[in-house]
């Protein structure tokens, strides 16, 4: 599977894709996880776009895997506009289920920033991003709201 590490402002994301098919977006990337490979023109044109512009969009092909459950967060996810954010609550009535499990497949997303979970929120405060509740990508999380024009703490 074709992979690379881009330096952004936000630090070292790593994208993995198969043909033109986002496959991965990776928050904590290694450096040395093998050689750089070319982007795909639409992945590479809509990620430049939308760190020049954090109202920009994604329209990829995704190849997200995941079970039934996770793919309707998913799909609810995708739908919160830039700047806007939405609860893991306010998921959860939309999608029948308890703000935990959505959390939970917060953190199993595959391909973050692109599929917007960073987007959502705990009722009081950010909650976690990927799996975590401080650091780095906590720090990502941070960055890509107010990117978008969201104020966080």
């Amino acid at each position: 599977m074709p992979q690379t590490v881009l330096d952004t402002p936000m630090g070292p994301i790593g994208l993995h894709w198969t043909g033109q098919t986002l496959t991965a977006v990776d928050l904590a990337p290694d450096a040395a996880g093998g050689a750089a490979a070319e982007l795909p023109t639409a992945l590479a044109g809509q990620l430049a776009a939308y760190l020049a512009d954090g109202s920009a969009s994604f329209d990829l092909a995704l190849d997200l895997g995941g079970t039934p459950f996770q793919q309707r967060v998913w799909a609810a996810i995708r739908v919160i506009p830039a700047g806007a954010t939405r609860t893991y609550k306010d998921l959860a009535e939309q999608v029948g289920s308890a703000p935990r499990a959505v959390g939970q497949a917060c953190r199993a997303n595959p391909c973050p920033i692109v599929v917007p979970c960073h987007r959502v929120v705990a009722v009081k405060g950010l909650g976690g991003f990927a799996g975590d509740r401080s650091g780095r990508k906590l720090a990502i999380k941070r960055w890509l709201l107010r990117h978008e024009g969201v104020a966080v703490d």
